[in-house]
């Protein structure tokens, strides 16, 4: 494909593209406030033109300079492509080898209109979540890519390809660290210098390692979290006229509106931006929208009364939507929300990640820019009056949990009532959703598990799905009761996902899935492969919010009490454990989630090409990605991984694992300490 072809080219420069600017039809990420110094601007505009030979640098160095101090960073819009963005098939690639081609795929999958929150300038999801941090460095890698043969590795800092780098066959194709900042200097104000000058970049979790699949990923996930949120909070599976109150329709938060009406309960979604909220309804994901807090309470009461499932989009201040149902509590005694949470972006509380009552929308836009500080002042008060209304909603009967956004750490930090008494450093009044729900799935070795036809054809994404059931199935008839229970809801979901459309972007499905499953998945998927029922190579791959893929004391490791939540051994070591048992391409992350600073994560690609040698990647990759959480988890003292782990090594006599002795016997602790 000739534009492919162009693409794959390097930087144009003779002629230089035009300079469009940017696209007023598509959505466009706020303007970053970096503050840097006079000698600061220079550096950035100085390391924006070492892409670009001298003789185009009195040409782009005005417009780059522009670009800094209107937008607070160089995104080189110039050399944003014109060819459309999305994931061709991958035989349409010009490219010496399928894995380069599966990265190509994936890149631009992350980068498709349908599918990026902001594509222009290059943000997947979350507000900040780079696939890149200028045009420049997409046309390299791209480059980079369709030159790049089975004995070379191409080495990615930040966003940066630093190039093409001798390796073996069995190496990765790609080694992508992001944000890997010296402990010291990983603030938010030194994030915002170093983004600005072009030197780091925060890639959240799958927008910087090209594993990004749309929003399918984030309405499976919340749909088990208010499945199983119910079953703890609630006592039963039936969510029929039960109500979900949350916030945000963005990105990765418009996915709640559908999982919502999967799980079979009303769910009232907040959102001050009308662009995501239109988009939503458009989708068919949001059924109603209103801006009448009325509404909101005369389609809550009809929606309980007749027990029907119901996705209602509220346009306005999820403050403003708590503090109406805390009203009509005090007026009627009717509490009209049994579940709560959120998910605005306070990862990034002051750049647009969230909205403070009572500004509009576009006022928080200008004060954010015009005067940050006390922009952050804006943000706290509101914060303390969102909790001060779940708090009262909460003792008269609501369950509420955080949902890894930090939204109660930001909270604490604006002064909230959210402290738990006694409780430790990752502990608040409310529970995380791992601590009470998604924690003890990760400790059974479950966690988000997917996959991209890279045909680019439905049939084949059914033929996988049709796989994976039966898989599923033929497992959970031989597991505990609590096994089968998670098997259970990801079968329904399959079902689900296919009748609700969840498709957006790459042909791709996630499920939930433990060690065996998801190595038994991608076995079979391979077996089809190669037996020609699915068409083309299968791309597998993971949430980096998983089992073993992310240390963050305030989300994935929110449950881990043996003082090592805020330790980074697991993440790390697991990124270099998948580089050497088979990985196409492994990533390493500074931030995402809860932000930059606050965790440490990382991800895989694996090609499925049919090959016994992919089958043999699958199965060494799979197994230790999931035993090396599964183990950590076990020794800080979880009895669910300590079971599950102790099962795995009985059926595979090359695992062994050092496990607890606990102390049973607390007497023992007191005699030696008053000794």
């Amino acid at each position: 494909m000739s534009d492919l072809k162009d693409l794959c080219s390097g930087l144009p420069l003779d002629p230089l593209p035009p300079n469009r600017g940017r696209d007023p039809n598509v959505p466009h990420a706020l303007v970053r406030t970096p503050n840097l110094t006079a000698e600061e601007e220079r550096l950035a505009l100085r390391n924006a033109l070492r892409y670009f030979p001298p003789s185009q640098h009195a040409t782009l160095a005005s417009e780059f300079a522009q670009e800094l101090r209107q937008y607070g960073h160089i995104y080189m819009y110039r050399f944003c492509p014109a060819v459309r963005m999305r994931a061709y098939p991958i035989d349409q690639y010009p490219c010496r080898t399928q894995q380069a081609a599966a990265m190509m795929l994936m890149i631009m999958n992350n980068l498709d209109p349908a599918v990026a929150q902001f594509p222009q300038e290059l943000v997947t999801y979350g507000g900040n979540g780079q696939v890149f941090s200028n045009w420049a460095q997409f046309r390299l890698v791209m480059h980079y890519l369709s030159e790049m043969t089975e004995e070379q590795t191409l080495v990615m800092y930040s966003g940066h390809p630093m190039g093409l780098f001798p390796s073996l066959p069995s190496s990765p194709r790609a080694i992508i660290t992001n944000g890997m900042v010296i402990p010291n200097y990983s603030s938010r104000e030194e994030y915002e210098r170093m983004f600005a000058l072009g030197v780091s970049m925060y890639g959240q979790m799958t927008a910087g390692s090209y594993c990004y699949i749309g929003p399918q990923g984030i309405v499976h996930g919340t749909m088990l979290t208010v499945l199983n949120a119910g079953r703890r909070y609630l006592g039963t599976d039936d969510l029929r006229g039960r109500v979900f109150v949350t916030s945000g329709l963005g990105g990765m938060s418009g996915a709640q509106a559908k999982a919502a009406v999967i799980a079979g309960c009303v769910g009232v979604i907040a959102e001050v931006d009308e662009a995501p909220l239109r988009k939503r309804h458009e989708q068919g994901w949001v059924m109603e929208v209103t801006s009448s807090l009325e509404q909101c309470i005369k389609r809550i009461r009809e929606a309980r009364t007749s027990k029907t499932p119901l996705s209602l989009g509220y346009h306005g201040n999820v403050v403003d939507l708590w503090e109406r149902l805390l009203l009509e509590f005090e007026r009627t005694g009717e509490l009209l929300v049994d579940l709560g949470s959120d998910q605005t972006s306070l990862h990034n509380p002051y750049n647009g990640g969230y909205y403070p009552v009572p500004l509009s929308f576009r006022q928080a836009n200008q004060l954010m820019s015009t005067d940050p500080g006390r922009f952050q002042s804006v943000v706290q008060e509101s914060l303390r009056r969102h909790i001060k209304a779940i708090n009262k909603l909460s003792d008269a009967g609501m369950f509420f949990w955080d949902y890894g956004n930090a939204f109660l750490l930001e909270a604490q930090r604006a002064g909230a009532e959210v402290s738990k008494v006694g409780g430790g450093a990752t502990e608040f009044r409310y529970p995380s959703y791992v601590q009470h729900i998604m924690g003890d799935i990760f400790s059974l070795g479950f966690g988000p598990f997917r996959w991209v036809c890279t045909s680019g054809d439905p049939q084949d994404l059914a033929v996988t799905d049709d796989i994976a059931t039966k898989v599923l199935e033929e497992i959970a008839a031989n597991v505990s009761e609590r096994v089968r229970q998670q098997y259970r809801d990801n079968i329904r979901w399959i079902r689900e996902a296919g009748r609700h459309k969840m498709v957006v972007g790459s042909q791709a499905r996630i499920l939930y899935s433990d060690q065996k499953g998801r190595v038994s998945i991608a076995l079979a998927i391979n077996q089809a492969v190669a037996d020609g029922r699915v068409s083309a190579p299968v791309v597998i791959s993971r949430d980096h919010h998983d089992v073993s893929g992310t240390d963050s004391p305030f989300r994935e490791t929110s449950n881990v009490y043996d003082g090592s939540a805020f330790c980074a051994d697991m993440a790390v070591q697991n990124f270099v454990g998948d580089a050497f048992r088979g990985a196409t391409w492994v990533a390493l992350h500074n931030g995402g989630g809860v932000g930059w600073g606050e965790v440490i994560n990382g991800g895989f690609g694996l090609l499925l090409d049919g090959s016994d040698e992919a089958a043999r990647r699958a199965r060494s990759m799979l197994n230790w990605d999931v035993s090396n959480g599964v183990a950590r988890r076990c020794w800080s003292g979880n009895t669910n991984a300590y079971e599950t782990i102790q099962r795995t090594m009985e059926e595979n006599r090359q695992l062994r694992v050092t496990m607890p002795f606990p102390v049973q016997d607390e007497h023992v602790l007191d005699r030696a300490l008053q000794g």
